[in-house]
């Protein structure tokens, strides 16, 4: 980062939000947007003439430049800051933006505090990322048991959301495949079913199921 102020572009190609980031960043007083623009090949043009320090860009671009646009400013300088902002936070997409170098992942819409604490993390922390991004990050990673199954009930279940065989069950839990058996006939008689099938449906209206899956 070279001065006070850093100079921020943002690659953007819904018109309509161009006049809400220059409100935004009238408002700022340690950051200046130098450059707004419609696609990363617009933004290229005019890079040496900026140099900025922070790139916001835009996930879904018409020319399909969105995250594949991250490697090209690389090349204009390996130390700028990019943060990716889209509506759309799966998180495929998310992984995909931050295997490319990313540098943050926000999603739409941003309001001027939002934004600001974004450009400032980046400033001081080297990353950015949403809130509703960081809770399903967590989630995933996170292992939910239902009360009214026991421990290895839950075990079971955890393996059933990720399409393992009974037998593969048994292997993993070091267990016989009868004992699965009458642990997966007690699952299905608390959830009032007959079938795996049935059992996974009951199971995804249960909530976190997802965390499983």
């Amino acid at each position: 980062m070279k001065s006070n102020i850093l100079k921020i572009i943002i690659i953007e190609n819904d018109r309509c939000l161009h006049e809400a980031y220059k409100y935004y960043f009238e408002t700022y007083k340690d950051y200046s947007l130098d450059g707004i623009y419609d696609s990363v090949k617009e933004a290229l043009i005019d890079y040496n003439n900026i140099m900025p320090d922070i790139i916001l860009s835009e996930v879904s671009m018409p020319d399909g430049c969105g995250i594949e646009g991250i490697g090209r400013f690389r090349k204009k300088d390996s130390n700028v800051k990019i943060i990716m902002i889209t509506a759309d936070s799966d998180f495929e997409v998310v992984k995909r933006a931050f295997n490319h170098m990313a540098n943050g992942y926000l999603t739409k819409p941003v309001n001027k505090h939002s934004l600001h604490h974004a450009l400032d993390s980046v400033k001081y922390e080297g990353a950015t990322i949403s809130n509703d991004i960081t809770k399903k990050i967590i989630s995933m990673f996170q292992k939910k048991s239902y009360a009214s199954f026991s421990e290895r009930e839950n075990e079971i279940i955890h393996y059933l959301g990720q399409g393992a065989t009974y037998k593969t069950i048994a292997d993993n839990l070091f267990l016989t495949p009868s004992t699965i058996n009458f642990h997966i006939q007690n699952i299905y008689l608390k959830l009032d079913v007959n079938s795996k099938s049935e059992a996974l449906a009951k199971l995804r209206d249960l909530p976190h199921f997802e965390c499983y899956i």
